[in-house]
């Protein structure tokens, strides 16, 4: 896996343009034969499996001296000069790509490394222009006012998403989450979902063990968001620990009311079963989905394959971008050939690079551990259960109660601590991770654990110490205090 940028659907290049019903079927039958190709490819094992590697991508927002919203992504990206940074959807986004590593040659602390010296320098080109790197899920500042068809970003690949979901959709938005507070609106664009930034791990598996791996991404994900939630304000009401969990699924959400009872799947999905294959998923997402970018290639992709070549499956690729799975599978060519990985994009950004990474070697550690368990997790779970756990998680964060097979309801803190931080480190060892390197990560999230503080927990005790203040004066107040601490590297629960 060579250093590429792993973006897909979102972060694929497109030029302003619109679609004729032509091109609608034209694509449609593209996809098709891509996926019978690919189909081909896995029962030919033509894929670069001999030494996988990881990767992670952080999305940031831009606040200015006040800690409100800078919608100044285009400058500070100028400032920045890093191939590295890329866009995101909205003015106050950007995000960066992170090399790919093998955990076995220090992979974490090379990451941690890289990523802390990258932020470092971004945050001193774009605070030349009053722009300032904040990783947290939610930006707690954000109004009504950021999330608005003006506040897209400038290239034309988001405005031309943002049009075809609205077209598909028929109607406004409707954001309604009920928390510790409630909040409904409306948007005439996507620009709600560029209030949610997170943070993407990447690991790359063969064919044969990419189910094992996303299985047991599904099975964690309530686990993983329980302990690392970072979301817990948006547009000025206290909602869920991380209330980028309900946001995303609203803001990206193609189906009207009717849809919805007709039992149409969203587009971002926790899925509704464990799978035997990658295929099943490819498979799903050309079955359930209509394209929202109907861009087509000229490439025969069958025609690469039996020529010896390696074929982009671009179509396949663009669409399965446009389906939010929380774990995503990704086929990818590079200069070693075809490979795929499961993108697991549930957590949060931040709220430091130490605890980013520790959540990186808590997920790599316990998922290759679950894949490699000779009786799998999910033959004792059902999928709702996992489901169920992810949404709980993400409702109530690190105070948590959720399902584990021979355990029932448990705190999701004390699972961690008795049960899944040695799986955790077992399967880091399996990746030939050093044990101090392993001490130093898994350490962070024992100390989480142990002192029940995340991200969210954290911004919520500081708001409430100041009760009485305005609302919007009291998150600023408090996100410039997040914006200090971040910088500091302490992990969060030794912040006071």
């Amino acid at each position: 896996m060579s250093r590429v940028p792993y973006g897909h659907g979102m972060g694929r290049e497109v030029s302003a343009q619109e679609f004729t019903r032509a091109d609608r079927t034209r694509h449609r039958e593209k996809v098709r034969r891509c996926l019978d190709v690919f189909a081909r490819m896995l029962r030919e094992e033509a894929f670069d499996t001999d030494d996988p590697m990881t990767g992670l991508e952080v999305e940031l927002n831009l606040v200015d001296e006040r800690g409100d919203p800078a919608l100044k992504n285009a400058e500070a990206l100028s400032r920045i000069a890093d191939p590295d940074f890329q866009t995101e959807l909205g003015q106050f986004n950007v995000e960066i790509n992170m090399p790919p590593v093998r955990l076995r040659d220090g992979g974490l602390t090379t990451t941690e490394e890289e990523l802390r010296a990258d932020l470092n320098a971004a945050e001193e080109a774009s605070a030349q222009i009053g722009a300032h790197l904040v990783m947290i899920g939610i930006l707690p500042t954000l109004a009504e006012g950021h999330l608005t068809r003006d506040t897209i970003s400038a290239n034309p690949r988001y405005a031309l998403l943002s049009d075809q979901i609205l077209a598909a959709r028929g109607e406004d938005i409707e954001i309604d989450i009920s928390g510790e507070e409630d909040l409904r609106a409306t948007a005439d664009s996507i620009m709600p979902e560029a209030a949610c930034t997170s943070t993407q791990f990447h690991v790359q598996t063969s064919p044969d063990q990419f189910a094992a791996y996303w299985n047991a991404s599904q099975a964690i994900a309530g686990v993983q968001l329980a302990i690392a939630s970072n979301s817990p304000y948006l547009l000025g009401r206290e909602l869920w620990r991380e209330t980028r969990i309900p946001l995303f699924e609203q803001a990206t959400d193609t189906r009207g009311e009717e849809l919805k009872a007709q039992g149409v799947r969203p587009r971002v999905w926790f899925g509704e079963r464990w799978i035997t294959s990658v295929f099943d998923l490819m498979e799903e997402n050309t079955r359930y989905f209509p394209a929202l970018l109907p861009i087509t290639e000229e490439e025969d992709p069958l025609e690469v394959l039996e020529s010896g070549g390696t074929p982009t499956l671009s179509e396949l690729q663009l669409h399965n971008g446009t389906v939010y799975r929380w774990n995503r599978p990704v086929y990818d060519v590079t200069d070693a050939g075809p490979h795929l990985r499961v993108e697991n994009r549930l957590l949060a950004a931040g709220p430091t690079v130490l605890d980013t990474v520790a959540n990186a070697a808590f997920y790599y550690g316990l998922v290759r551990a679950l894949a490699e368990s000779p009786r799998p997790l999910w033959s004792q779970m059902s999928f709702s259960a996992a489901e169920e756990n992810f949404h709980v998680a993400a409702r109530h964060g690190i105070h948590s109660q959720v399902y584990w097979p021979g355990l029932g309801h448990v705190s999701a803190t004390e699972l961690v601590l008795r049960r899944l931080l040695p799986l955790a480190r077992q399967g880091l060892a399996s990746w030939g991770v050093s044990d101090g390197e392993a001490d130093r990560f898994l350490g962070v999230i024992e100390q989480r654990c142990l002192r029940g503080v995340d991200g969210a927990e954290w911004f919520v005790g500081k708001m409430a110490a100041r009760d009485g203040e305005a609302r919007y004066d009291a998150l600023r107040a408090t996100l410039l205090d997040y914006r200090e601490r971040m910088h500091s590297n302490e992990p969060v629960h030794e912040w006071d």
